[in-house]
């Protein structure tokens, strides 16, 4: 391995995206979507630094978007490589992407028809279909199994926790260790297993998410169960913009629990999103990743109306009676959940309920910090609902539990690059580890090269 190309996931937490470059191949590890304000979202839509057809493979760390969610574009560009991933990750994306693609047909087709996008017509990125056919290029391997994406470079996939199939990606050339930490898990995660340990790298690639914060010990639980009943008792609905994945199904699991405490009314829940409903029958199917036994789920399946068809949807959108709702997206940047807000958002006695990290320039984000109104498909919603922000649900590791898993290292990496988090908080966790790990560390720039040196 001679370089190291920063073209995602610098200076912010979507977009993920590293070049590597060994002898005369390129391995590109992650491949994701920004998200958020709108400079960063714009990036989609440029053309990469490189050309995709000069890209031998993809190295994939989990499924979420924000990793996964170009690869369609880089196919349709001219990507021709394989896509490597844990069996879970594929079978995620076999959900994600295609959703991901059939969403920004919907939204193009709904800006094109009430004339508030600036193109004419406006266009997706990408169609469903591009994503179907990008799904051809995936191949699966298992946890610590060794393979080669390119010729003498050996790369083995770790458990990451975070959510199914996320994995700590190492490559090794023979002479270095890289090591990407993808998105990190929590050690006492409800769900999903602790991420398990690394003990060497000469390079080491950390995210930092939650680089600057530490997820307050509250009883989720019992705050949870307090907004729900409050809502319910003024006869309001309770929606939870969630990810499909992980989240929406940690949700569901607290919420039976709750249930079955008798801490909460038995008001209908209800799955609102075809992905989350898919990507939840793909959780039932993979025990040995998470905590979760079949009677668990069975209580989860059976005590949840799924929502699945556009007309279903339409119908709960108008329901008046009280009720808990779990929608995609998680930031509120697109789908279902949009109709929902656009419906609760007005009236005081609903409440909205953010479980996890909302990135700046989302609605979400300007929801928890107080907006007064907030603009849906090209009309603006007071803020009325109350707005909750719950990010001890957060499926990713805070700061300590970060400087947690570091401490697994037996020696210190050459250099430590903090990815995958806004400046602060890179910046925060940049200090952190140096003060106490007394690591060289830096927070790499968006198309920062490093040569990766043998000595």
């Amino acid at each position: 391995m001679k370089r190291i190309t920063f073209l995602g996931a610098v200076g912010t937490v979507t977009g993920s995206k590293y070049l590597v470059e060994h002898d005369d191949k390129r391995i590109m590890v992650d491949c994701g979507l920004y998200q958020g304000v709108k400079n960063l979202r714009e990036r989609n839509w440029k053309p990469l630094p490189i050309d995709p057809a000069s890209i031998d493979a993809v190295v994939l760390t989990h499924a979420h978007i924000d990793h996964s969610g170009y690869i369609p574009a880089l196919v349709r560009n001219g990507f021709k490589g394989k896509v490597y991933c844990t069996k879970a990750t594929y079978e995620l994306c076999k959900v994600l992407l295609p959703d991901a693609g059939f969403l920004q047909e919907e939204d193009a087709r709904f800006a094109n028809k009430h004339r508030f996008s600036k193109h004419s017509p406006a266009l997706p990125l990408y169609t469903e279909e591009d994503a179907r056919h990008s799904l051809k290029r995936f191949e699966t391997v298992d946890y610590h199994e060794i393979i080669s994406p390119v010729k003498g470079l050996e790369t083995i996939f770790r458990s990451s926790g975070h959510i199914l199939g996320a994995s700590s990606i190492e490559l090794n050339d023979g002479s270095k260790k890289l090591v990407f930490s993808g998105d990190l898990g929590r050690f006492n995660d409800l769900l999903i297993q602790a991420p398990e340990p690394v003990y060497k790298a000469d390079y080491l690639l950390v995210e930092s998410t939650y680089g600057n914060r530490v997820h307050s010990e509250v009883d989720v639980m019992g705050h949870l169960a307090q907004i729900i009943n409050k809502t319910i008792e003024r006869g309001g609905t309770v929606l939870l913009p969630s990810f499909a994945v992980g989240r929406a199904q940690l949700l569901l699991y607290i919420i039976q629990q709750l249930k079955e405490q008798l801490r909460i009314p038995n008001v209908p829940v209800y799955l609102n999103s075809p992905m989350a409903i898919s990507a939840t029958e793909i959780f039932y199917r993979f025990h040995k990743e998470h905590r979760l036994d079949p009677a668990d789920c069975y209580k989860i399946d059976s005590g949840t109306q799924f929502v699945r068809s556009a007309e279903e949807s339409i119908e709960l959108v108008g329901k008046k009676d009280p009720a808990i709702i779990i929608s995609a997206s998680g930031m509120a940047t697109g789908g279902r959940v949009l109709h929902h807000l656009k419906s609760l958002l007005p009236d005081q006695r609903h409440s909205i309920i953010f479980p996890g990290f909302q990135a700046p320039g989302t609605r979400g984000d300007a929801m928890v910090h107080g907006a007064e109104k907030v603009k849906i498909h090209g009309e603006y919603y007071p803020v009325r609902a109350e707005i909750h922000h719950l990010d001890s649900l957060s499926a990713h590791a805070d700061s300590n539990e970060i400087m947690q898993w570091l401490s697994y290292f037996k020696r210190a990496p050459k250099i430590t690059f903090v990815t995958h988090g806004e400046p602060v908080a890179s910046d925060n966790l940049r200090l952190r580890i140096k003060d106490e790990l007394g690591w060289r560390c830096r927070v790499p720039e968006y198309r920062d090269e490093v040569v990766l040196d043998d000595n």
